[in-house]
């Protein structure tokens, strides 16, 4: 049997930015159902699980994937054919982007930084390679090839010597032993409070919510349990987050799974998870914390689960208290639960398909070949 379709293994920024996208749900659509995609196939989600997700199809879910393994972040933004011939050269275009890339100071210019009227003087200023071009090509052209006019950030590199090892030992239990595996996170904080949202209206008449409150009510936090082999997800509303609750949570998931067959449990490296009561509650009950490398939760497969929460319970609404939005969570967890398809469905579709592919000569998980 072939390997399943999944995503090659994340670097580190790319695990952070696909994680920022999902959490923040703004800006194109498709941009964000694409990198929830690859966040959850990152996670050791399986393609029918990522499908029910994103309320797609399978197949499109493995373009996405292969998309993303070839071209990386690229892939995540759609591409819109059409247009005139380009007037310009591909060396003038590269050109054009190294000029843009390098800094202002190191062409002899006495500032720091571009805009759009400065390079488009600069080349065509140049005697060896003078370019005329309009400030709106000139954009487009940038756009094109990825360079944006954004804010310098920061973003933080794994210093965990076991990265690899730890990646590794995630990636094999989530692919060998599903059945055995849950993910475990905190979802929160979650404020009593009116939050922006989106959704269908007539045109020029979005639905209203009060800008005048009072945070009378503190914040909860959410702790979530998601079964990789069920594709089952789970959890309950508390106070605080902190070695108590993560510990009645574990023995919650321990529970889940009464024969006493080593479980694993995937969560990330928050102090309230590493104490030493839950290391030697989870030696006692065959239970193997399998921990993400440190600034790598993207790796933590739940995290792709906590999109459709924020989008279907937390946007747009307005909940009176602590207690009515617990209810709201759970009624969308039941639902979402319901809807699950058994795991037999999908392991008889899964054999179909693997059918009809070496049919036609085509090995699983291997892109359709593209027409010349």
């Amino acid at each position: 049997m072939a390997d399943p379709v999944r995503v090659r293994r994340l670097s580190d920024q790319e695990g952070q930015t696909l994680l920022r996208i999902t959490r923040r749900g703004t800006g194109s659509p498709i941009r964000l159902r694409r990198a929830m995609v690859v966040l959850a196939s990152a996670g050791g989600n399986t393609v029918p699980a990522i499908a029910r997700l994103v309320q797609a199809d399978e197949d499109t879910i493995r373009q996405v994937i292969h998309r993303f393994n070839e071209t990386g972040m690229a892939s995540l933004d759609p591409r819109w054919a059409g247009g005139r011939p380009r007037q310009i050269s591909p060396d003038d275009e590269q050109f054009i982007v190294t000029t843009a890339k390098a800094r202002p100071e190191s062409l002899g210019r006495p500032f720091t930084r571009w805009s759009i009227r400065k390079l488009a003087d600069y080349l065509t200023l140049q005697p060896a390679r003078s370019i005329e071009i309009g400030r709106e090509r000139l954009r487009q052209i940038l756009h094109h090839n990825g360079i944006t006019f954004q804010r310098t950030k920061t973003w933080k590199e794994s210093t965990d010597p076991d990265r690899d090892a730890k990646l590794a030992r995630i990636e094999y239990v989530s692919s060998h032993m599903p059945q055995r595996v849950f993910a475990f996170d905190e979802f929160g904080p979650l404020a009593v409070r009116p939050h922006g949202g989106a959704g269908w209206t007539p045109a020029g008449h979005p639905d209203r919510l009060p800008a005048n409150y009072h945070k009378l009510h503190g914040v909860r936090q959410f702790h979530g349990c998601y079964s990789v082999g069920d594709d089952q997800l789970w959890g309950v509303v508390r106070r605080r987050k902190g070695a108590a609750q993560t510990l009645a949570a574990l023995k919650s998931i321990r529970r889940a799974r009464p024969d006493g067959a080593p479980i694993y449990i995937i969560l990330d490296n928050l102090s309230a998870h590493k104490g030493k009561r839950i290391r030697a509650w989870a030696a006692r009950n065959k239970v193997e914390l399998c921990f993400t490398p440190t600034y790598a939760s993207w790796a933590n497969p739940i995290e792709a689960q906590f999109g459709p929460l924020r989008t279907f319970v937390i946007a747009g609404s307005n909940h009176p208290n602590h207690t009515v939005l617990a209810r709201k969570l759970h009624a969308y967890l039941r639902w979402r639960n319901a809807h699950a398809r058994h795991p037999d469905v999908l392991d008889a579709q899964r054999r179909e398909r693997a059918r009809v592919r070496s049919e036609r000569q085509r090995r699983w998980g291997q892109p359709a070949t593209r027409a010349a």
